[in-house]
């Protein structure tokens, strides 16, 4: 060109600017949500963390940005699409593939449920070289440990009791198959959507549901009942026993009050027979006749006249009795 402008010193400072752009070019930002991925050569050789971060330029090097801290949601047995007949609404459409699932009791159970994960923020490098189709992978390991554990269950404890304990009981086998694939995932959640029997005998396990239901209630009241009946017999028992308990220390105290006295009746009595004999004669002769009518006849002044007594006066009076 005119004046030698790409002479050997142009030439080297393109060469220079062009080596300097292109290592400025190895500046990359990670988002405050993000992890980066340093790879050389196609070699993982770190992870970098949110702000300003450098790594070897294209094609040397190359940094693969992964949202860990976002949550993924994969609905197994069912999808959700955009309704056509309402732009602003979403349509349902089950997958009976997914859904329907063999039960312990050889009965069928259609179960819908959403998967709640995220990729793991210690390893995510597992999750970036490890798996080749990971939302794929998460809905095939929830789908397998959701059957396993369907098929363990009865379908009667599968649509009442036992709906508690499949959520946590997946979750746990999803993630320790996962951690066993060194997936880089961690499982937040597992989510029952439905658990239902197949459409065509819906209505007869409702029927039998509804009549468990009942059966429920009805032991609740009886148990209720049997709450407010038992306490209750069991006071009564426990004053009766009392009371014959008093009853019992009553009539020991009594006798053997009574067994003191006799005894020192007796030693009285040895001392002096006579006078005992008759200080019971007298003692007995008033308690005898201490509560009855009497009447007291002079047998000296009395000689050869004959008393008039009142018998009906004397005479024990009985209710309603005319004087």
């Amino acid at each position: 060109m005119p004046g030698g402008f790409l002479g050997g010193s142009g030439l080297l400072l393109i060469a220079v600017v062009g080596i300097g752009l292109w290592f400025l070019s190895g500046f990359y930002t990670v988002g405050p949500n993000e992890v980066g991925l340093n790879m050389i050569f196609g070699r993982y050789t770190g992870k970098t963390q949110s702000g300003l971060n450098y790594n070897w330029p294209f094609p040397v090097g190359n940094v693969v940005k992964l949202a860990v801290t976002n949550r993924n949601a994969t609905n197994i047995g069912f999808i959700v699409r955009s309704d056509p007949r309402n732009p602003s609404g979403a349509m349902e459409i089950d997958l009976p593939e997914e859904s329907l699932m063999l039960t312990a009791d050889q009965n069928i159970a259609d179960v819908k449920f959403v998967v709640i994960w995220q990729i793991d923020p210690q390893h995510p490098e597992d999750y970036a070289f490890n798996l080749a189709n990971q939302r794929e992978t998460v809905k095939a390991v929830g789908e397998s440990a959701m059957r396993e554990v369907i098929g363990r269950s009865k379908i009667q404890n599968i649509l009442t009791s036992a709906r508690k304990t499949i959520e946590p009981e997946v979750q746990t086998l999803m993630q320790n198959i996962l951690n066993n694939y060194k997936a880089g995932v961690l499982i937040l959640q597992v989510q029952l959507q439905s658990v239902e029997p197949p459409e065509q005998v819906i209505g007869a396990f409702r029927d039998v549901i509804a009549a468990q239901q009942e059966a429920d209630r009805m032991r609740n009241e009886a148990q209720t009942y049997a709450n407010s009946v038992v306490p209750n017999a069991r006071g009564k028992a426990a004053a009766i026993l009392q009371e014959a308990e008093g009853y019992r220390l009553q009539t020991v105290a009594q006798a053997t009050g009574e067994a003191s006295r006799f005894d020192q009746v007796y030693a009285q009595y040895k001392k002096a027979p006579d006078v005992t004999r008759e200080r019971l004669y007298l003692e007995t002769m008033e308690h005898v006749l201490g509560a009855t009518s009497k009447v007291v006849v002079d047998q000296a002044g009395t000689s050869g006249v004959v008393p008039y007594l009142p018998l009906q006066q004397l005479a024990p009076k009985t209710d309603g009795a005319q004087q």
